[in-house]
């Protein structure tokens, strides 16, 4: 009688359980659209996982198909916090006062690079010789990636033609299958298919990186908590090291951040802002 009475009051707890689990309004995290949604997916769960375990709340995927529909989705509170590049958080803050939480590290340095790649076998050595080349862009909404090869002293009309492909992967495909002779990526991209035929002929200065933003519905309380939490991942932890390099394989961890380290985007991308 003793052992029936443990098992119902076991499945009990074990329902009650759930239906509070069930009740408890989900974080939404979104992102920009860098790769696939079947990749942005695979590099994202194993994050969100970590994050419903430690906030002991679920956190839920809402991705989006686009840089503009991500945008949009943070800076009017659809999701509470994002995935985003440095311009598309700059456009969510000024849209809907969306704020940082912490920044990615990639091989232990908290910035990036934007890169320009070719096939091995191209004939272009450096920037000067894009003129009348055809150009991959990534999403039409990156004006960073437009920023940077114009700042590079390829205004964007020397160029033979430039299409917009929306991913990364797309860039480095249409560059190896000589649709393209020429795209942009950011390093971490360029470095995972260095050895598989692309090569670099370009890298912008460093800038501040990809970032972890929180939309304006988060209340300080929650802010708090989310920023220790993405802190406290440590690359040299076993069980924080796959949540980590899925991101990416370079990414080490995350690091605190400001607005004001961004102002050398905001700078860049002021000639292509309308």
């Amino acid at each position: 009688m003793r052992l029936i009475w443990n098992l119902t009051s076991a499945i009990w707890l074990l329902g009650a359980a759930s239906l509070v689990w069930a009740e408890v309004k989900p974080i939404r995290f979104g992102s920009v659209a860098m790769d696939t949604p079947a990749v942005m997916q695979q590099r994202l769960k194993p994050l969100t996982a970590y994050l419903s375990d430690v906030l002991k709340r679920p956190v839920v995927l809402r991705l989006s198909p686009d840089m503009p529909s991500a945008i949009r989705s943070v800076a009017n509170g659809e999701v509470e916090l994002a995935y985003l590049t440095p311009v598309a958080y700059l456009n969510s803050h000024q849209q809907g006062k969306s704020q940082l939480i912490v920044k990615v590290v990639t091989d232990q340095q908290p910035s990036f690079k934007l890169v320009i790649v070719v096939r091995d076998d191209s004939s272009i050595r450096s920037v000067q010789d894009l003129a009348g080349k055809r150009f991959a862009f990534g999403d039409r909404a990156a004006i960073l990636q437009r920023a940077v090869v114009a700042a590079a002293d390829m205004p964007l009309e020397r160029l033979g033609s430039y299409d917009f492909l929306d991913h990364y992967d797309n860039i480095v495909r249409g560059v190896l299958n000589k649709d393209y002779d020429a795209g942009i990526l950011t390093d971490l991209e360029a470095y995972r298919w260095q050895e598989r035929g692309v090569r670099i002929v370009y890298s912008s200065a460093d800038l501040p990186p990809y970032n972890i933003t929180a939309s304006s519905v988060v209340n300080a309380e929650l802010y708090a908590t989310l920023r220790q939490a993405f802190l406290a991942l440590d690359i040299n932890k076993p069980e924080h090291r796959p949540i980590i390099e899925s991101l990416g394989k370079h990414y080490t961890g995350f690091a605190p951040t400001s607005d004001a380290e961004y102002d050398v985007i905001r700078k860049l991308i002021k000639p292509f802002q309308k």
